[in-house]
């Protein structure tokens, strides 16, 4: 069996690291029923491919099935006389998890930043055996941001095709969620599990498919087939998908803090996005690693935050407990593993008052805060965050008032904002603030920029002058 995984992000030998793989090497691991070995026939700063190649021996794959185990290949020469060491299925898909551990996780001690970031990938399967047809495959995998091909493989002229397929997909994806999206959908396709299908293996589907899985059109077709059509298991699944999908139907219930209906331009890329977006780039270049989210809201941000393992320190402080309790859901802090959850906390406070909690940390973001602060009350903020937090730096993004002129609007662009400032009003009160507690600061545009309004947010980063 071999899967090859491409990328022309540059450098693309970077792929090396977010597979813990390094391209000089062929690296080999044993397998409950063979071996399993990852190379790189290319790898240049230009274009870099990891192969997966599975050596199954078919004796040790039936020597090794637990006593009274069922598979489809179960009688006579057909435990050994089979395509099972050809084709790709379930038994690459288990390559796959423990060759590829850290990487599913999204987890990558030397590109950090890289395994959060969404790279040009191809990937390519020569034999799967695609049990409902070739069609299937785009259907499975095409909802998942996939650039489908499953061509199937002819048998000869008077045979017609085969019940394989060639498989080619290509996309701009995390890494980690790609192999989470083959370690399911492979043996999906394929229809066919090699060991015993238990009740743990729901906790290995919905892992692996977080975040995707609870929204896709065929999630009830994936469920029975990756629990080899246990009804039983494949019904306690589906349960566990609708509450996640239930819960992430509350979550988009949340109103954003600005909450107004953009142009057809923006829609393609929401505002809220770009400005999460711009956000991380300037922490990421500040290299701060303990973060404080100042009025976090629902936590949208520290969702974000959470998937980048640079932050090590994460603390979310809102007034509104109820906004608290959604991103603790949303961040699903009692199903994290205990070294996860060490890196999260949420915080009751009020940003007027000071809070020795606050102190020590190398980054505050205000996004999309000080609008809703009434404007006397402003100055108990800014003493509370720059003069007694005082982080090492001060991410603050706000409406740009000018470029309203964009929206159709009868007031501000939120009924809860107190006001909303100019980009000449922004930059006075930044330098102000800048100047009164020791901070140097740069300003920015988010969003589309518009030659006579500017871009609908506006950005102020503060960083903390070091004292001669």
């Amino acid at each position: 069996m071999l899967m090859t995984v491409s990328t022309t992000h540059t450098p693309a030998t970077d792929l090396g690291y977010l597979l813990v793989k390094h391209p000089d090497r062929v690296h080999r691991f044993d397998m409950p029923a063979g071996q399993a070995y990852v190379m790189y026939p290319e790898a240049t700063a230009e274009r870099c491919t990891a192969a997966l190649l599975v050596d199954i021996d078919p004796h040790a794959l039936h020597s090794g099935r637990k006593r009274g185990a069922k598979a489809p290949d179960s009688a006579g020469l057909g435990q050994y006389v089979n395509d099972r060491p050809y084709a790709a299925s379930s038994m690459l898909a288990s390559a796959l998890g423990k060759v590829f551990r850290s990487a599913l996780r999204g987890a990558s001690k030397d590109r950090p930043e890289l395994a959060g970031t969404a790279i040009p990938l191809e990937v390519e399967v020569p034999v799967l055996r695609c049990r409902g047809g070739a069609e299937l495959a785009p259907r499975l995998f095409g909802p998942l941001g996939w650039a489908a091909e499953a061509t199937p493989i002819p048998l000869d002229d008077d045979w017609g095709d085969s019940r394989y397929v060639r498989l080619r997909l290509t996309g701009t994806l995390r890494l980690a969620d790609a192999l989470n999206h083959l370690y399911v959908l492979l043996p999906v396709l394929d229809d066919a599990k090699h060991y015993w299908v238990a009740p743990d293996e729901i906790d290995k589907l919905i892992r692996a498919g977080e975040g995707w899985l609870a929204g896709h059109p065929e999630r009830a077709l994936i469920t029975r087939r990756f629990l080899a059509h246990r009804r039983a298991l494949a019904g306690a699944a589906l349960a566990r998908l609708a509450e996640e999908r239930s819960r992430l139907a509350e979550l988009d219930d949340v109103a954003d803090p600005d909450t107004i209906e953009e142009p057809a331009a923006e829609k393609r890329q929401p505002l809220a996005v770009q400005r999460r977006e711009a956000v991380l780039a300037a922490l990421r270049e500040l290299g701060a690693a303990r973060v404080l989210d100042l009025g976090c809201g629902p936590g949208a941000l520290l969702a974000d935050l959470v998937r980048d393992r640079r932050f090590t320190e994460i603390v979310g402080a809102d007034v509104a407990t109820r906004s608290l309790e959604i991103a603790e859901r949303r961040l699903r802090l009692d199903r994290l593993p205990d070294r996860q959850r060490e890196r999260i906390k949420l915080w009751q406070t009020a940003l007027t008052y000071r809070d020795d909690r606050l102190r020590g940390f190398d980054a505050a973001v205000l996004m999309e805060v000080i609008e809703h602060v009434d404007p006397p009350r402003l100055t108990a903020l800014e003493d509370a965050v720059f003069g007694h937090a005082a982080p090492g730096a001060v991410l603050v993004t706000t409406p740009n008032a000018e470029y309203n002129v964009h929206y159709e609007l009868d007031g501000m662009r939120h009924h809860d904002h107190r006001f909303e400032w100019t980009r000449e009003q922004f930059a006075a009160w930044s330098a102000r603030v800048a100047g009164l507690y020791g901070y140097a600061v740069r300003l920015a545009g988010i969003g589309e920029d518009d030659p006579a309004a500017g871009s609908p947010t506006q950005i102020a980063i503060f960083t903390k002058e070091v004292s001669a």
